[in-house]
């Protein structure tokens, strides 16, 4: 741990405030350290590995892959990159499929689609794009730009224009600002994950597709940490009544390699033409092989398992001490303490051999495998009410 840490420190950029546990092997929910200590992994990567560490399906489907054609350039075709894109447009509605490597670029890729189609249909000027105060859309400029939080635009000015910030679940005042602005599209996440694991109201979302519908808005849905089956349906607009035009995710996705995918809906399907937009690795059929042997495995049954876990951990948390607010859906749990800070209560979570994360709102945020056993997690859950009672009786 001693070389690693220093190695890191020294070459690798600061941008992190990493936690002192260096990750050697892993399997399904459990991470082991040089030492051999074993950890619970209740944030998964921040949602990333869908299915745990060296998960043997997702393993085997990019491990074929990787010994018949590992990259080629998106001026080819390529099976995994089609049969995703089908079950994808198939288990959605949607349209078409753009792929790239994240979150960010993915949201990147819908606002140029909304803000084209804007300008074809309504003209030029209709640039503006709504998002909601507390939303977490990426960290390139322009999805900073979007980001709904202040403190993540004050060390990067000028950053990209024509994004308002409203309040969520605040129908009057969204339309309002509807009217005020030349407006392109709104941007939501269902269930908001950075800003503090909370899941926008179904009155809210109601508002929203009205607005869709008397405005000709792009609605986009950014699905990157809160799709591919972590509420408890495929993506988390379903649980909704609402259908997006345009529909972004990544992370869970890929189970543990990088991909980003803006799905497209009918509204904005033909949108883009050859040289509008690309990716060097976008589509990469290893990364598309493990793809699709996640979407095959987000069935009925798992999405059953999810909400029985989910329902575990939201009873648990609820009648715990020193627990103010359970918030979420599914497997995106946030639970803000009474007392204390959320770092803290990770921080001796890590101590006694469980992985949590934080979110904002001084919450402690749950992201677990889908297919964590539900002894991990009840194991899991001790350690974590156990933190919660420490952390408030000494704050």
């Amino acid at each position: 741990m001693t070389d690693i840490k220093k190695l890191d420190q020294e070459y690798v950029a600061s941008t992190y405030a990493r936690f002192p546990l260096a990750i050697v092997s892993g399997k399904g929910s459990l991470a082991y350290d040089e030492n051999g200590e074993e950890y619970i992994d209740m944030g998964s990567g921040i949602a990333v590995n869908l299915f745990g560490y060296c998960d043997d399906v997702w393993s085997e489907a990019v491990s074929k892959q990787l010994t018949a054609v590992q990259h080629t350039s998106n001026l080819y075709y390529t099976g995994p990159c089609a049969k995703l894109a089908e079950q994808l447009c198939l288990k959605t509605g949607m349209k078409k499929v753009f792929y790239c490597n994240s979150g960010a670029e993915a949201n990147e890729c819908a606002i140029k689609a909304a803000r084209k189609y804007a300008a074809e249909t309504k003209g030029p000027e209709y640039t503006t794009i709504i998002t909601l105060k507390n939303s977490f859309h990426g960290r390139t400029l322009t999805t900073l730009a979007a980001t709904g939080q202040d403190h993540f635009h004050e060390l990067f000015q000028p950053l990209t224009p024509g994004f308002v910030h409203a309040d969520a679940d605040d129908c009057e005042g969204l339309e309002q600002m509807v009217k005020e602005n030349k407006t392109a599209a709104i941007m939501i996440e269902c269930v908001q994950g950075e800003g503090g694991v909370r899941a926008l109201s179904q009155e809210f979302v109601s508002c929203i597709a009205k607005l869709q519908k008397e405005y000709d808005l792009v609605i986009i849905d950014d699905e990157v940490q809160a799709g591919n089956g972590r509420t408890g349906k495929l993506y988390a607009y379903m649980n909704y009544d609402l259908v997006p035009d345009v529909v972004t995710t990544a992370k869970g996705l890929g189970g543990g390699l990088p991909i980003g995918v803006t799905m497209l809906g009918e509204k904005v399907q033909n949108i883009f033409k050859p040289g509008d937009n690309g990716s060097t690795f976008g589509g990469n059929p290893a990364v598309c092989a493990g793809a699709l042997s996640n979407i095959a495995r987000l069935d009925d049954a798992l999405m059953a398992d999810v909400m029985k876990k989910s329902e575990y951990l939201f009873e648990t948390f609820k009648n715990s001490e020193n627990v103010k607010q359970v918030s979420g859906m599914g497997l995106m749990i946030g639970i803000e303490p009474v007392r204390g800070k959320a770092g803290d209560i990770v921080k001796l979570c890590l101590q006694n051999h469980v992985m949590a994360l934080t979110a904002g709102g001084n919450k402690v945020r749950l992201l677990p495998a889908l297919n964590i056993p539900m002894e991990l997690v009840e194991k899991a859950a001790a350690v974590i009410k156990d933190a919660f009672a420490e952390i408030g009786e000494n704050a």
